[in-house]
C-alpha cells in the first residue's frame, strides 16, 4: 500500500502593514531621527540627488506617460527644480541646524540664550497632480534636512508618477523613515485621521479646508500650498512683446496646470489690441512655429484626465454662451485632452471663467483705465497665490506691489519667483498658509526651541524675587524706567 504524499506546507505571506502600524514605526523610529547627526541627514539627501540624476529617463516617461509632457518642460520644471532645491538645502544645512545666538536683555544680565531647531516627528506630505514628482519632492527635501520621518502620499491622477516615487522611496529609504502610500481620497482620509507632527499639503483651497479641520483635531501643525486667480497686471508702459512671452509662457507651460499660472490679465486699455497681437505672435513662435496646429507640437502638454478636460471645457462653453469673444486659439479635441491656448475678452464678472480657479491654457483678457481701477477689480477676489506686474515705471510698480494682497510676487516675470531658494513660497489667505522652499521649508519642518541658560547663584532677577518690599517695588519701578 502506498502511502499519500505528506500535504504541501501552506504558502506564507506577510500582509502588508496598514497605515497605522506604518505610522508607528514611524513615530518609533522618530526617537533616533531626533538624535542623528546632521551629516546622516545630508548623506539621506545626497543618496535623493544621485537617484534622480540616475533616472532622469524614467522621470520623463512617467509625466509622458500621466498627461504627455515635453521631456524638455519635465527636465525644466520637475528634475532641475527638485535638484536646485536639493543642493541649495545641502549647502547651507550645517549653518540652518546650528543653534542661532540671540542677544541678552539687560534685566537678564549674566544669562544667554539660543534657538535650536529639533525635528516635529512624523509627518505627512500629501502632494498634487500637476507636478507629481517636484511637487512630492521638495517638501520632502525639507523634511528630511529637518530630521524628520515622513509618509507621502501622491496623487492618484497621476499613476505612473505615484508608482516611480513609491520605487524611489524603497530604493533609498528605510520605511520606518520614509514610505510611500499610494490610493484615493479614501486613503487621505484614513491618513488624515491620525497624530502626525506636520502637514504639507499642496492642492485646492476647497481641499485645503478639509486638512485644515482634519488636522486640527490633533492640533497638528500645517503648511497649505493651494492656489486662486493669480492676476497680471500690465501698465502702458511695460514693454508688450517681453510681457506677451513671458505670460503665454507662464501659461503655457503644464498646460496651464500650475498653481501660480497667471489666471488672467488687466491691462491699460490704451495698449491692449497691442498686447494681444503680442500674445498670438508669441503662442505662434513656441507652439506653430511653422505654421502647424499646436495640437501638433511636441512641445506642449496636454490636461490630466477627462475630468479635468471637461472642467475646462466648460468654462470655456460658459464664457461663449454669454457671446464673450475668442481673440485667439478655442480649439480642443476631447479624446486627447487637448485645449489650445486661449486668450478671452472681457468676460463678465460674474461668468465661470471669472470666478473659478482656470487651472488650464484660457486666458482671460480685461482692461482698465487707471491702476486705482486695476486694484479695485484684482481686489474683489480673494487674495491670489502670485501676482504679476508689467511695467517700466517704478512708482507704478511700488503702487501695484503695495496695494495688492498676494502670496509672492514677480515684476516683469511669471512664475519664476517659484524657482528661487532663497524666496519663501506660500500663500495668503485663501491661496494658502505657511512658507516652503530653503531656510522656509527647513523652518517648516522644524521646532524652534526657546533656550535660556542662567549661571548658578546670585542673578539679577532674584533681587526682585518676594517678599515684595519697598526695597523690591522701588527696583521694578527703576527696571521699568529702562524700557
Amino acid at each position: 500500500m502506498v502511502s499519500a504524499p505528506a500535504p504541501a506546507p501552506a504558502a506564507t505571506t506577510t500582509a502588508s502593514p496598514t497605515i497605522p502600524e506604518l505610522f508607528a514605526r514611524q513615530q518609533a523610529r522618530s526617537e533616533a531621527l531626533r538624535r542623528e547627526a546632521v551629516s546622516s541627514r545630508a548623506a539621506r539627501l545626497r543618496k535623493l540627488d544621485k537617484w534622480i540624476t540616475a533616472n532622469r529617463d524614467a522621470i520623463c516617461e512617467a509625466l509622458y506617460t500621466d498627461f504627455r509632457k515635453p521631456a524638455a518642460e519635465t527636465d525644466i520644471t520637475e528634475v532641475w527644480s527638485s535638484q536646485t532645491e536639493l543642493r541649495h538645502t545641502l549647502s547651507h544645512l550645517e549653518k540652518w541646524s546650528a543653534p542661532r545666538k540671540v542677544s541678552t536683555p539687560m534685566a537678564l544680565v549674566g544669562s544667554r540664550g539660543w534657538v535650536q531647531t529639533e525635528p516635529k516627528g512624523v509627518c505627512l506630505i500629501i502632494a498634487p497632480w500637476n507636478y507629481p514628482f517636484y511637487l512630492a519632492v521638495d517638501p520632502l527635501i525639507s523634511a528630511l534636512a529637518a530630521g524628520n520621518a515622513v509618509i507621502l502620499k501622491p496623487s492618484e491622477m497621476t499613476p505612473a508618477v505615484a508608482a516611480l516615487l513609491s520605487r524611489m522611496c524603497r530604493e533609498l529609504f528605510d520605511p520606518a523613515e520614509v514610505t510611500v502610500v499610494e490610493g484615493d481620497k479614501d486613503v487621505a482620509t484614513e491618513l488624515l485621521k491620525l497624530p502626525f507632527a506636520h502637514i504639507f499639503f499642496t492642492g485646492s483651497p476647497q481641499v485645503g479646508k478639509i486638512v485644515m479641520r482634519a488636522a486640527a483635531e490633533h492640533l497638528t501643525s500645517v503648511t497649505l500650498e493651494l492656489g486662486g486667480k493669480s492676476p497680471a497686471v500690465i501698465d502702458e508702459t511695460a514693454n508688450l512683446r517681453d510681457a506677451a512671452e513671458k505670460i503665454i509662457w507662464g501659461k503655457g507651460v503644464n498646460a496651464g496646470q500650475t498653481c501660480v499660472a497667471p489666471d488672467y490679465v488687466m491691462v491699460h486699455e490704451n495698449v491692449r489690441d497691442e498686447l494681444l497681437t503680442e500674445l498670438r505672435d508669441a503662442t505662434r513662435r513656441f507652439y506653430s512655429p511653422e505654421g502647424q496646429p499646436v495640437i501638433e507640437s511636441d512641445s506642449y502638454a496636454r490636461i490630466v484626465n477627462n475630468h479635468h478636460y471637461e472642467r475646462l471645457a466648460g468654462l470655456l462653453d460658459d464664457a461663449r454662451s454669454q457671446g464673450v469673444t475668442v481673440a485667439q486659439g478655442g480649439a480642443t479635441d476631447a479624446g486627447q485632452c487637448f485645449i489650445e491656448p486661449t486668450v478671452l475678452l472681457d468676460p463678465p464678472t460674474d461668468s465661470r471663467i471669472m470666478q473659478e480657479e482656470i487651472f488650464g491654457p484660457l486666458l482671460p483678457v480685461l482692461t482698465f483705465r487707471n491702476l486705482m481701477e486695476a486694484v479695485d477689480e484684482v481686489n474683489t477676489r480673494p487674495k491670489p497665490l502670485a501676482l504679476y506686474v508689467f511695467t517700466q515705471d517704478d512708482e507704478n510698480q511700488r503702487y501695484l506691489l503695495q496695494n495688492i494682497p498676494a502670496g509672492g510676487a514677480c515684476v516683469n516675470e511669471t512664475i519664476l519667483h517659484l524657482a528661487h531658494p532663497d524666496l519663501p513660497f506660500g500663500g495668503f489667505g485663501n491661496s494658502g498658509l505657511g512658507r516652503c522652499h530653503g531656510h522656509a521649508g527647513f523652518m517648516a519642518f522644524s521646532n524652534e526651541k526657546s533656550v535660556l541658560k542662567q549661571h548658578v547663584g546670585l542673578t539679577s532677577i532674584k533681587a526682585l524675587y518676594p517678599p515684595y518690599t519697598p526695597r523690591v517695588k522701588s527696583m521694578i519701578s527703576l527696571l521699568l524706567k529702562w524700557l
